[in-house]
């Protein structure tokens, strides 16, 4: 499987300018790429090819005056830039047609130079290399100091530059790696474990194991709200809004770096310590449009149960996903009965058939655990649901070493 992994890159100033200048070469043939095949739709004409709009948008326009410019940085960014537009048109027309999963894609949008989010990437053939004192030599803009939170288990097969919303820059490495050799990392086990997952506690584990919600949004909320009004106070267009408008991006990434923390060295404990683990297939989505939506956000369960899919899918674990309308709390985990609905504010409930007085997180797990091994095919045998796939998405640690995520 392909994984990628993420490090801070500390440019100088320089080498920052040669970023910003690949940055926007990149973006201008993206968004010629976008305009050309926009006029063509206009004009009824058939869509130019990706071999027309590179000989085109990139080989002849180097040799226009108006576009010389785009000879200055490496040619791989330019074609690895078209590829990108290749691959949203591709994911739109599949959208269209309903052959893509998730939510419907739009068409391309034009980039802008204050979009949050820049990035780059080099292919093998752009002939980067990693030297031997740590430096990350891109061509045409020079050997870039490098933050190593961990080494490389294998040889990378590209790299992707990205600078984020908060000034920060980041190298993200794609490593193939092999899930063989991975499973034989993890120590032998059989334990399995129930997840039930929450907002007084993040996670409640089926053997009564309570892991506390770290609550990392609500507990930044006073400097956000500070930041966020000397920003609202700042004159548009000046340079001390843009100095508060980084300040503001700092303070959102220092939340979401902490969170992503914790998510990565609890579901690597878990995956570590359990060769099976079962979790709700939870609909954060509709979750989110409830009364308690920024605690559901600042969960970040869909993030944590990603995670979890994709290091299961690695190291040989099982990861079974159940129902989101098993009714895990409304059953006694002791002697199966069911009974009614309880609101929230109960957090203990006794089974009116055989009396036993149940934890309702602790009950919920147990019971998550018991539905993952106890589905019923249609001919009425019992069958074990199979692993959900590791996520595929772009990721990375930000400014502190993580676990790498899919790719």
């Amino acid at each position: 499987m392909q994984l990628r992994y993420a490090f801070r890159l500390y440019p100088d100033a320089a080498q920052q300018a040669a970023l910003a200048k690949a940055f926007g070469c990149a973006r201008v043939v993206f968004n010629d790429a976008v305009r050309t095949r926009e006029d063509a739709r206009k004009a009824g004409q058939p869509f130019p090819t990706a071999g027309q709009l590179s000989t085109c948008l990139i080989t002849e326009a180097k040799r226009r005056p108006e576009r010389s410019w785009l000879g200055e940085v490496s040619a791989v960014v330019l074609q690895q830039s078209l590829r990108d537009a290749e691959t949203a048109y591709r994911n739109f027309f599949a959208s269209l047609r309903g052959t893509r999963k998730g939510p419907r894609t739009g068409p391309p949008r034009f980039k802008s130079r204050k979009d949050a989010r820049q990035s780059i990437r080099f292919t093998a053939n752009a002939r980067w290399n990693i030297t031997d004192s740590g430096r990350l030599t891109l061509p045409k803009v020079g050997a870039v100091k490098v933050k190593w939170s961990r080494t490389l288990p294998a040889t990378p097969t590209s790299v992707t530059v990205v600078k984020d919303a908060a000034g920060g820059f980041f190298a993200s490495f794609v490593i193939d790696t092999d899930p063989a050799a991975d499973a034989t990392r993890m120590p032998d086990t059989d334990r399995t474990i129930g997840i039930d997952l929450g907002l007084t506690h993040f996670a409640v584990l089926s053997d009564g194991t309570k892991i506390d919600s770290p609550r990392f949004l609500r507990r930044a909320e006073k400097k956000l709200k500070k930041t966020q009004r000397e920003l609202s106070r700042k004159q548009k267009g000046s340079k001390n809004r843009a100095e508060a408008r980084l300040n503001v991006a700092r303070a959102h990434a220092q939340v979401a770096d902490a969170r992503r923390e914790f998510h990565h060295q609890l579901s690597t404990k878990l995956i570590c310590e359990n060769q099976g683990i079962a979790v709700e297939d939870l609909s954060v989505a509709g979750l989110a449009r409830t009364k308690p939506a920024k605690s559901v956000h600042d969960a970040g369960w869909a993030s944590f149960i990603s995670m979890l899919g994709y290091k299961a899918e690695r190291y040989g674990r099982t990861l079974v996903k159940i129902g989101r309308f098993e009714p895990t709390s409304r059953t006694c985990s002791t002697c199966g009965v069911k009974d009614g609905p309880k609101p929230l504010n109960v957090r203990e409930r006794t089974c009116s058939a055989c009396g036993t007085v149940h934890d309702r997180d602790i009950n919920a797990a147990i019971n998550v655990k018991t539905a993952a091994g106890l589905a019923v095919s249609a001919c009425g045998a019992p069958v074990r649901p199979g692993a959900v796939p590791a996520q595929r998405e772009e990721t990375g640690s930000h400014g502190f070493p993580t676990e790498p995520r899919a790719a």
